[in-house]
């Protein structure tokens, strides 16, 4: 379930004017009409995008008059914050166990190298 939540979460924001119009509803809401100025499409392509948007949880658009306020839904981006910090941790164990390894290489060969010049001085 997380899995497909995250799943349409990463595939909306893989178009480059959804993710135009996460960064732009990360300052405020806006209308339909004022996050469609920008872009030079329809304001049905915008309707579309908002669509995607709207089933992925990144946005909402709560039931009032027109015109209704499009929300950012910033719960979307915990459950996508703590994916990625899954991954990163485990990359950064990784990464720290390779230094371990790097550092006794280095040791061992500054050791040897010691060990040669001091025999032959």
């Amino acid at each position: 379930m997380v899995a497909d939540a995250l799943s349409r979460v990463f595939a909306a924001l893989a178009d480059p004017t959804r993710r135009d119009m996460v960064a732009r509803l990360a300052a405020g809401d806006a209308t339909v009409n004022q996050l469609a100025e920008p872009y030079e499409m329809t304001l049905q392509a915008v309707y579309k995008h908002l669509r995607v948007l709207e089933d992925a949880g990144l946005v909402s658009r709560p039931p009032a008059p027109q015109p209704r306020p499009v929300r950012l839904e910033t719960e979307v981006f915990d459950l996508m914050d703590k994916w990625i910090e899954r991954y990163r941790r485990q990359a950064e164990e990784r990464y720290r166990r390779l230094d371990t390894v790097l550092a006794a290489m280095d040791e061992a060969t500054t050791n040897e190298t010691d060990e040669q010049n001091g025999s032959a001085a």
